[in-house]
């Protein structure tokens, strides 16, 4: 049975803790293909997305050159509005029916997952790929009812926001961001 992971969000930007739970799923699932989807808007974050849905694309692949087991998906963004993980995984499961699939969410989302749209529906369509965040992995409470595999990692404390600090704070990116992302995200106006 094909294995494929789906790795949603809001990449404002990718950044190599992205890239690090990348590799540990598609080593530790066994994943054949690995599918990056940008949201449009985040229902938990609405309003919040500093970068065009085609630059966060732009990044995406940039920072995903050679990775030929990735593959950066538009669909959200090209359905624009709210972005839910259920509409995502109907259209794969469609796609790719008899595929096993995991959803990439970082631990720190674990707790939400009860109220994302048609839960219920979502834990029977998708297993879970968690990425716990260091130092958390104990306090990690997976909610009933869906299918979990934590991933061991390594795995980083990086985040967007640390990125764009970073790049408001004229401080380099070596070793936060793939070199040809770095280059792109660090001349990004909206970020200054």
């Amino acid at each position: 049975m094909k294995r494929i992971g789906l790795f949603g969000g809001s990449f404002d930007p990718v950044h190599a803790g992205h890239l690090l739970i990348a590799r540990a799923a598609i080593e530790e699932l066994g994943l054949e293909r690995l599918y990056f989807i940008p949201a449009a808007q985040s229902p938990f974050k609405p309003d919040r997305c500093l970068a065009t849905g085609a630059d966060r694309a732009r990044w995406l692949r940039l920072a995903l050159a050679g990775w030929t087991a990735c593959e950066v998906i538009t669909d959200e963004l090209d359905r624009s509005g709210v972005s839910y993980t259920i509409d995502t995984v109907r259209a794969f499961t469609r796609r790719f029916p008899g595929a096993e699939r995991f959803w990439l969410i970082g631990g720190d989302h674990v707790a939400t997952l009860p109220r994302w749209r048609e839960a219920a529906a979502l834990a029977t369509l998708v297993g879970f790929a968690v990425a716990p965040r260091p130092g958390r992995e104990a306090a990690l409470e997976l909610p009933a009812g869906f299918h979990f595999r934590v991933l061991r990692g390594p795995l980083s404390s990086v985040s967007s926001s640390d990125i764009r600090a970073r790049v408001r704070a004229g401080l380099p990116l070596d070793g936060w961001e793939p070199p040809a992302a770095a280059e792109a995200i660090r001349n990004y106006p909206l970020y200054l």
